[in-house]
C-alpha cells in the first residue's frame, strides 16, 4: 500500500498500535529500492499477516523523508505502538530482512523480562509497580536498589532498566531524567 504525508498517521502510526508496520521509503529512480522490495514484501508476506507492509515515495512526500531523517534510501523504519522501533538503509539480502522483521515481532525485551521476574519471584516491587502501570516507581526502585546490590544484581537491575528505558521510548523526559540517575547509581 502507498502512503503519502495525508494519510500516515492511520496508516502507520494508528494502525501500528495493532499490528507491526513497515515502512519502505523508496523513489522510482533508485536501483537499489526496486532490489530489495521483492525481498521485502516476500518476507512480509511469509509473515502471513503478523507485520504490514507500506511504501513510501520519498519525491512525492518529502515531508514524512524529512520527519524520519531518511537521507539515503532504501531507508525501512518499522513501528509499534506509534513509534518507530527498529530501522535499516540501504539493500539487505533476505536473510538480514528476515532477522530484521522476526526483531520487529518479538516480544519487547522488558514484557520477557518481567515474565521472568515474575516466574523466578524476583524484584517483585518493580513487577508489583509494572503490573500497576507504574513505570516510574519501577525505575525509581531500580535506581535506590543499586548502590546497596551486589554485581550480579547491580547487572540484572541495569537490564531491568535498559529494557523499561527501550519500551518507554529514547526520547521520553522520564527515561532521560532515570537514564541520567541510573549511570549516577551505577558508576
Amino acid at each position: 500500500m502507498d502512503v503519502t504525508e495525508q494519510t500516515f498517521d492511520d496508516a502507520v502510526l494508528q494502525r501500528s498500535h495493532e499490528v507491526p508496520v513497515v515502512v519502505d521509503f523508496w523513489a522510482e529512480w533508485c536501483g537499489p529500492c526496486h532490489a530489495l522490495a521483492p525481498i521485502l514484501e516476500g518476507e512480509v508476506a511469509a509473515r502471513d499477516g503478523a507485520v504490514e507492509l507500506v511504501k513510501v515515495d520519498v519525491d512525492a512526500n518529502q515531508g514524512l523523508a524529512a520527519q524520519f531523517g531518511v537521507s539515503g534510501i532504501p531507508a525501512v523504519k518499522a513501528f509499534r505502538g506509534g513509534k518507530m522501533v527498529k530501522d535499516f538503509v540501504g539493500a539487505q539480502s533476505r536473510t538480514s530482512v528476515a532477522a530484521f522483521l522476526d526483531d520487529v515481532l518479538a516480544p519487547p525485551r522488558a514484557d520477557t523480562l518481567v515474565e521472568e521476574l515474575r516466574a523466578s519471584g524476583e524484584l517483585p516491587e518493580v513487577v508489583e509497580a509494572l503490573d500497576a502501570g507504574d513505570v516510574e516507581r519501577a525505575l525509581t526502585w531500580i535506581v535506590d536498589a543499586v548502590p546497596a546490590a551486589g554485581d550480579p544484581e547491580r547487572e540484572r537491575l541495569r537490564e531491568v532498566a535498559v529494557a523499561l528505558f527501550e519500551q518507554v521510548g529514547q526520547d521520553d523526559p522520564v527515561v532521560s531524567g532515570f537514564r541520567r540517575k541510573l549511570a549516577t547509581a551505577l558508576y
